[in-house]
């Protein structure tokens, strides 16, 4: 029977865990984390799946002590696989597996290598993304390519949305690259490195709306950042404002010195600065989901620029 060590978090993790266990592949450990304190906790959770197959879980602080890989290696997988883990794994751990380690990551690789590749593709406007299964190196991401799906990314997808389109393209793509892994006829492509780049991690503060820019460029960022994201955000005379979603009305708009908000009570747009008009389809004043007919009564209908 074939064993693995597997490192897993968030949907992507359960979905690939799932498949591995449904292939009757013997998942010796599962390494996941706990969640956090404060986050916002929207995907499923591998240690749940991994506890309704009675199989042993750790959440090591660090996964790459000499202890640690002491007891993966006393585990003698024939593979290592990691989906959506958060942290590095390091060249003791990956050499382990006497048939290779894999990683399956949220991008069309080379595409999109590093941190949260859902989030950058839709921030530069990329019409599609997918997952990628890659062998794993000390280089992250950096791997030969097993296989990869690819799925559209349409105008007003919002991360979370596109996100759950990845979740299914990376069960595809392992389901259909699990039985050549384990026979051994899989063939790896290897990736031109000099394509793409490397994207680091996003923080909540980076959902700061840059008024200058264009109307398609500010509707990608509130796309990207949308729940269960932290939101973009701004302030409007004085007043915390957060856009959790929004569509592109125009990109005729002629650019201008400032961005331009207009209020009524039926509707919430804005004449941007980089050119085109936006709506604003759903906003936050100070926290609180506001219609356009509260915005209207509270802030007026002055235009305001932003």
């Amino acid at each position: 029977m074939t064993r693995a060590v597997v490192f897993a978090y968030h949907d992507v993790g359960v979905r690939c865990l799932s498949v591995l266990l449904d292939a009757g592949v013997d998942v010796a450990l599962v390494v996941t984390h706990q969640d956090a304190p404060g986050d916002t906790i929207w995907f499923d959770s591998v240690a749940e799946l991994a506890a309704r197959y009675g199989i042993p879980t750790v959440t090591p602080h660090d996964p790459n002590t000499p202890e640690f890989v002491a007891q993966v290696a006393a585990l003698a997988p024939d593979f290592m696989f990691s989906f959506y883990y958060k942290l590095m794994l390091k060249a003791p751990l990956l050499e382990i597996p006497s048939r290779g380690a894999f990683n399956m990551h949220g991008s069309l690789l080379p595409q999109y290598r590093g941190r949260v590749p859902v989030n950058w593709a839709i921030i530069h406007g990329a019409t599609e993304t997918g997952a990628t299964l890659h062998r794993m190196t000390v280089k992250p991401d950096a791997g030969a390519i097993v296989a990869q799906q690819a799925v559209p990314i349409l105008c007003d997808d919002t991360a979370g949305e596109v996100m759950r389109k990845v979740t299914c393209a990376a069960e595809v793509t392992l389901h259909r690259a699990l039985p050549g892994l384990i026979d051994g006829s899989a063939q790896c492509t290897p990736q031109d490195l000099t394509q793409g780049g490397y994207f680091g991690g996003r923080r909540a503060e980076d959902g700061r709306i840059d008024w200058s820019q264009s109307a398609a460029a500010i509707h990608n960022l509130i796309r990207a950042v949308a729940p269960p994201y932290p939101g973009a955000y701004t302030e409007v005379g004085g007043v915390s404002l957060r856009i959790l979603r929004s569509r592109v009305l125009d990109s005729t708009t002629p650019a201008g010195e400032r961005s331009v908000l207009h209020c009524s009570a039926a509707s919430c747009r804005v004449n941007c600065a980089g050119g085109g008009t936006l709506a604003l389809l759903a906003i936050e004043l100070d926290g609180r989901a506001v219609t356009p007919a509260d915005f209207y009564q509270r802030m007026g209908a002055v235009p305001r620029a932003l």
